[in-house]
């Protein structure tokens, strides 16, 4: 890069260091502590400032205002949660002996999710944090078998380009190819002939989603089914958010969908799902599922040489807090079945009426795909999302995904989006209308951060700049007047 070049691209990154710092920190009044007190404070004064932390206006979460991020089950779950929570603070799932309860209840969580896929007896698995781990453990596990059983020493992944970015980080922690198929342009879903090209001698894993996270849109897991047989490679769907939505899609909608997902389908050896999304339990817990104990036994780290004694842990953590899992457990036996139900038909609901506003009330914006599920995803060749996205953002508080290649928006709908969803039809309408008008005048409908950053993204040559941006964002997260002195 050219010494001018060098100078405007670190410029550009501190002025978006001060932007981000403007906005992400955001401080509660007369509450800052960056050294350990001398003394502890009371516990009203505690609480009077977590209180006051709690006040620091926010994205209108409450409101249903964003898209996904909060997958409230509502206040008296809440509540329950909170004293399993307090019931089983200290318990730590590395202790089974001290906390025998806690171990019956993660193995009742996997049995319980495990019986919603539709696992063979043989079906078997493990909790984890959330999606990523999920995501990493069955990659992880792939790898491992691939180099037991077939000498696989350069092990690939083969996952179409919508699959979540846990893939893309998964083959760089574990020195995997990573090889990305296409997606039909009709469908956004894998493109099956060209997933049938990349299968090699070294590929370790095939996965498909259900749905994927960009569009909402479930890949062919059959199609995929019939090449991982073929081949003799294990098949990871990724159900993390379709999670209970997709599980109880044809209790609740009373139909069938177009093709199957689960361990029903042959090929199929692990599935993915977060409780913590659509099953509505506390932050941090999430379902890898295996066909058998003979694929799990891959994601397992054992030693027998270490000092300290002989050690295994199922996952990649050592300590796991088993209030979390508490939590999950909680949720899903107050909820059952029919809770469940109720719940999953509401979100498919909403997530329709946003599909038909898109397909047959605003013509200016395009639907990506068939989504079925949660997620509603669309483009388009009239206006700009990206200024749309900001445009919703500062006239109505609406705070929706940005995806690019195409340039497009996403909405994941929960259980709290029903609240607002047909003030969102009308704030999309509203904005679209400006958008429109602006492009007619030859202007842009407001200044855009978001349209300027995917465009930078979009481009090759400035890429590893908008890498740059994206560090920064990290960094701003751990900053305080202290660190920015």
């Amino acid at each position: 890069m050219l010494p001018p070049v060098q100078k405007r691209v670190k410029q550009e990154v501190a002025d978006a260091r001060r932007l981000l710092e403007n906005d992400l920190i955001v401080k509660a009044e007369h509450v800052e502590h960056h050294q350990l007190p001398e003394e502890g404070l009371s516990s009203d004064a505690v609480m009077a400032q977590l209180d006051a932390l709690d006040s620091i206006k926010a994205v209108a979460w409450k409101e249903g205002k964003i898209s996904g991020a909060v997958y409230h089950g509502g206040d008296d779950l809440i509540n329950l949660q909170t004293e399993s929570y307090h019931k089983f603070a200290v318990a730590n799932q590395l202790h089974p002996n001290a906390f025998p309860g806690v171990r019956q209840m993660e193995a009742e969580v996997v049995s319980m999710v495990l019986g919603l896929f539709n696992a063979p007896s043989t079906g078997c698995g493990t909790t984890s944090s959330g999606g990523t781990e999920s995501l990493l453990l069955a990659c992880l596990a792939a790898r491992e078998k691939a180099y037991a059983e077939k000498g696989i020493t350069k092990p690939e992944i083969v996952a179409p380009k919508s699959i979540h970015a846990a893939v893309f980080k998964a083959a760089k922690y574990f020195n995997m190819t990573l090889r990305l198929a296409d997606l039909d342009p009709k469908t956004f879903t894998a493109d099956i002939s060209h997933v049938k090209r990349l299968v090699t001698s070294n590929t370790a894993i095939i996965l498909g989603s259900a749905p994927n996270f960009p569009y909402g849109t479930i890949d062919n897991i059959p199609e995929l089914s019939k090449i991982a047989v073929k081949h003799n490679i294990p098949l990871h769907v990724d159900c993390c958010l379709g999670s209970f939505v997709i599980a109880f899609y044809e209790k609740a909608m009373g139909k069938k969908l177009p093709f199957g997902f689960d361990f029903r389908v042959p090929g199929v050896t692990s599935i993915s799902c977060d409780t913590h999304k659509y099953g509505f339990a506390p932050k941090g817990s999430s379902i890898i599922m295996y066909r058998s104990p003979e694929y799990r036994k891959y994601q397992y780290y054992i030693t027998s040489e270490w000092v300290g004694g002989l050690y295994g842990s199922p996952t990649l953590a050592g300590s796991r807090p088993g209030a979390l899992t508490v939590g999950a457990w909680t949720t899903m036996i107050f909820l059952g079945q029919e809770g469940y139900v109720k719940n999953i038909r509401s979100i498919l609901e909403t997530s329709q009426i946003l599909r038909h506003a898109i397909e047959n009330e605003i013509p200016e914006l395009d639907l990506i795909g068939d989504p079925l599920l949660s997620v509603v995803a669309f483009k388009s060749d009239v206006i700009d999302v990206h200024v749309l996205g900001d445009l919703l953002t500062k006239r109505h508080g609406w705070h929706l995904s940005s995806l690019q290649q195409p340039a497009a928006l996403h909405l994941a709908v929960t259980k709290l989006t029903g609240q607002a969803i047909l003030q969102l039809v009308e704030d999309l309408k509203k904005c679209v209308e400006e958008c429109v008008a602006a492009v007619a005048d030859n202007r842009q409908a407001i200044k855009s951060d978001t349209a300027q950053l995917y465009g930078v993204a979009g481009s090759l040559s400035t890429r590893g700049v908008v890498d740059q941006l994206v560090g920064v964002f990290l960094d701003v997260l751990y900053e305080n007047d202290k660190t920015m002195q």
